[in-house]
């Protein structure tokens, strides 16, 4: 059974983490969370959820605004990985739990495959704010890049930060 909203409020107060979580109406697009999330401070920011041909599952986290070649990341040496798609809405329930539209990095607290690769962008980390859904996408969590990490890290996950421009 996934996680709850409430679930991973507790986790994150359990880990020490502090967070704000704004209500909106849901989110399904970044042009959709740019209308309805332009208020809320810090780094707005999306997550993909990918997969390679071998059966290597990625998961990709950026700031809203930029652009992931799929191509490029592949062929980048940083991840030992094949030809990259989007991962199936069946996958994305079955392994992280969420709905296509809430994909986030606080969807780890479901994930029970270890071998799942989390790619975190550079630029994005620069900023001290990051906002991410909370596993549905009628709200929006804040949350600092340290605080970030060290829920990534809390799961066993070791993030590969890549410079995604230089790619």
């Amino acid at each position: 059974m996934p996680a709850t909203e409430d679930e991973l409020f507790t986790l994150l107060d359990d880990l020490a983490i502090e967070t704000t979580t704004y209500r909106h109406p849901p989110v399904f697009t970044v042009e959709e969370s740019q209308e309805s999330c332009s208020h809320i401070a810090g780094e707005h920011c999306k997550s993909l959820f990918l997969k390679d041909k071998k059966n290597n599952f990625i998961l990709a986290i950026l700031s809203e605004d930029r652009r992931l070649d799929m191509k490029a990341l592949f062929k980048s040496g940083g991840l030992d990985v094949g030809r990259l798609s989007f991962a199936s809405a069946k996958r994305m329930v079955d392994m992280l739990g969420i709905t296509p539209g809430s994909v986030t990095p606080f969807s780890l607290i479901n994930v029970t495959h270890k071998d799942l690769i989390i790619v975190l962008d550079k630029a994005m980390l620069e900023h001290e704010k990051l906002n991410y859904h909370p596993l549905h996408n009628e709200a929006t969590t804040t949350i600092t890049n340290d605080d970030l990490v060290k829920f990534i890290e809390h799961f066993g996950f070791k993030p590969i930060i890549l410079d995604f421009d230089q790619l």
